[in-house]
């Protein structure tokens, strides 16, 4: 599997570290040059760079927040200037996920989510799309979660945000078909990353056991499916939410 076209530049999202990083190595290794997207780690995002440089890659490291609107159009001229045109577009950047009863959860609780989950993809999408119509070729794809299946309690701040990015990529798919731009959503299941490193054995244990492949993922595989929806032998794959999660949300 791989991007035919090597001159294909991607643009990925919170890619310093965790699932992000893992995409962005994923996505260099299939011959895309990669911008790798950060908001506060420019070593980690530097070292991304040079792991991919160091196989022949080509990766550039980007600072800007992708909740604001000025520095979503400034992050987008400065990739094309860098790196080519984007034709691929990997949403993943997040910020904290506090669990909190519906006592404790507020409207700004919930629009902290809304903002990273549905106003920072319609920005992105938005700097990006006259290019890709223009080009009749664009990807798009949303990392989200298996929590909108499962209703985790305690969480309906996170659960709602996600649910309503699913809802984007259905839109958007239906609306941007005719252009030769699919957009697809990769959800997870709990994958371990640098913010689970204090996560207790119990509750890994307890989530393992639920599990039908009865262990955890990687990031690789969540990066994996990321690359498959991006490259060209998922040109008619669209609207779709590929559930990354060992089986986990199986009815």
């Amino acid at each position: 599997m791989s991007i035919s076209n090597t001159t294909r530049t991607v643009l990925v999202t919170g890619a310093s570290r965790g699932l992000g990083a893992a995409i962005a190595l994923e996505l260099a290794a299939t011959g895309a040059h990669v911008a790798v997207n950060y908001f506060n780690s420019a070593v980690a995002a530097e070292g991304i760079c040079q792991q991919i440089t160091a196989y022949g890659g080509r990766a550039v490291a980007f600072k800007a927040d992708v909740r604001d609107e000025d520095e979503v159009a400034r992050l987008v001229q400065e990739v094309e200037a860098s790196l080519g045109t984007i034709d691929i577009l990997v949403i993943n950047a997040t910020g904290p996920q506090p669990f909190q009863s519906i006592e404790e959860q507020t409207w700004r609780s919930h629009l902290d989510q809304l903002e990273f989950f549905v106003k920072s993809p319609l920005l992105l999408l938005k700097a990006v799309l006259p290019g890709m119509k223009q080009r009749g070729f664009g990807r798009v794809i949303n990392i989200g979660s298996e929590v909108f299946e499962l209703g985790n309690p305690r969480f309906a701040n996170y659960v709602a945000a996600k649910g309503a990015q699913l809802g984007l990529t259905r839109s958007w798919a239906r609306e941007l078909a005719p252009f030769g731009i699919t957009v697809n959503l990769v959800a997870p299941g709990w994958i371990p990353v640098e913010r689970h490193v204090d996560a207790p054995q119990r509750e890994i244990d307890a989530y393992t056991a639920g599990v039908p492949m009865q262990h955890m993922g990687l990031p690789v595989d969540v990066a994996k499916a990321v690359a498959f929806l991006a490259s060209d032998g998922a040109g008619f794959i669209t609207g779709q939410s590929l559930a990354v999660n060992g089986g986990n949300t199986l009815n």
